[in-house]
């Protein structure tokens, strides 16, 4: 049995015995709050129907206690926006009228349909990205990733062409950020965005200023879209769609890749597509460019790079007069960096250059990018071996 308290009025609604298939007319009637007496006298009411229930009704007595003692302990994991209750939710809404001509009515109406979302601050606070590398990667570089994406590539390798000719952008790293973000659009967020953005902006104090701006990217992207804010979903950052972009990256870099007049990253693919393209190009992708590249460290210089893992890395050519000359080294590439992944064995060590830094424009993350790069190299393996 799923039992869902999404509001405070939950137990005073009468809805309670929904989620109970054996409660009477009598018992259903009754209107209970969540206070320790008035639970009293619904177990009181549940009591006095068991005695007087013929002896085939009342095994299903216990089980109605028993849901309603899951309904009352279990914690609340949302709950609805209270306007008066948060001030700067206020401020905002005046900002929108005043800056964009919103409706006060509207907005007013939207943010009452809200909810805070307490899991989306846990999330917000456990990223996967702060797991350890060799952790991280068995989450997304798996075979049966690389698999879906050697098909993905496969079922839409004229929308990849294309967009490899137009921005430059390798496809099987277009392909392995779609795995890595949604699965090849399989799992694109279970979150109302509204949701998740008002949830983040009143209660997450760290990026408070991020999320407002992002709150506001979003109720002008529905307008813009002319779709009801509180029927989008996504993760609970906010992010949307098969390519998983944030309301102003969706502003800025979706593009309408199939000439259908509308940029719609959740519902077709051949948008996802060329958009991640447009958003690798935008940030400086290089064609043809390396992304990363594996060290073979002596044990010496591993043990002084660990004693100063800590602190900002030495410059890579200051690493170079210890003879370490990497293949794909580009001294011209301001960008390129040195890169620390944690493996079960120890630390291993990487050059990331241009192309890798770009990828972090997507995901501020070095293990979601090395995620996404190891990914695209099984992929393109295996759709060149079909």
């Amino acid at each position: 049995m799923m039992l869902k308290k999404s509001a405070p009025g939950f137990f005073n609604s009468q809805a309670w015995y929904r989620h109970v298939p054996c409660a009477t007319p009598e018992i259903q009637s009754k209107k209970y709050g969540a206070s320790a007496r008035r639970f009293t006298q619904l177990l009181n009411v549940i009591y006095q129907h068991f005695e007087s229930s013929a002896p085939h009704e009342r095994p299903c007595a216990p089980a109605l206690v028993l849901s309603l003692v899951l309904m009352v302990a279990l914690p609340v994991t949302a709950f609805a926006v209270s306007l008066d209750a948060h001030p700067e939710l206020q401020s905002f809404i005046q900002a929108m009228v005043t800056n964009h001509g919103f409706s006060e009515r509207k907005l007013n109406n939207w943010f009452r349909q809200t909810n805070i979302q307490q899991d989306i601050i846990q999330a917000i606070n456990t990223p996967k990205e702060a797991l350890p590398w060799y952790e991280y990667r068995k989450l997304f570089v798996t075979k049966p990733s690389a698999s879906r994406g050697q098909r993905f590539w496969k079922n839409n390798a004229t929308a990849l062409s294309m967009a490899q000719r137009k921005y430059g952008v390798d496809p099987a790293t277009i392909v392995a950020i779609i795995g890595v973000e949604t699965q090849y659009g399989r799992n694109t967020g279970r979150y109302r965005v509204l949701d998740a953005l008002t949830t983040l902006t009143l209660k997450h104090p760290p990026r408070r200023k991020f999320f407002r701006g992002e709150l506001e990217a979003f109720l002008l992207l529905t307008r813009e879209l002319q779709t009801n804010p509180l029927k989008l979903r996504g993760s609970y950052a906010g992010a949307m769609g098969v390519p998983q972009f944030i309301p102003s990256s969706y502003r800025q870099y979706a593009i309408d890749f199939n000439g259908d007049g509308r940029r719609d990253i959740i519902g077709n693919v051949t948008d996802a597509i060329g958009s991640v393209a447009n958003f690798l190009k935008a940030h400086g992708w290089q064609k043809d460019g390396a992304v990363i590249e594996r060290l073979e460290l002596e044990e010496e210089l591993v043990v002084w790079l660990e004693k100063i893992k800590s602190s900002p890395m030495p410059p890579l050519k200051y690493l170079l007069g210890y003879g370490i000359l990497p293949v794909q080294y580009n001294d011209g590439d301001p960008s390129t960096a040195l890169i620390r992944l944690e493996a079960e064995s120890g630390p291993l060590y990487h050059l990331g250059y241009n192309n890798f830094y770009v990828i972090t424009r997507y995901n501020r993350s070095r293990n979601y990018a090395m995620a996404v790069f190891e990914l695209s190299e099984w992929i393109r393996r295996l759709y060149k071996a079909r």
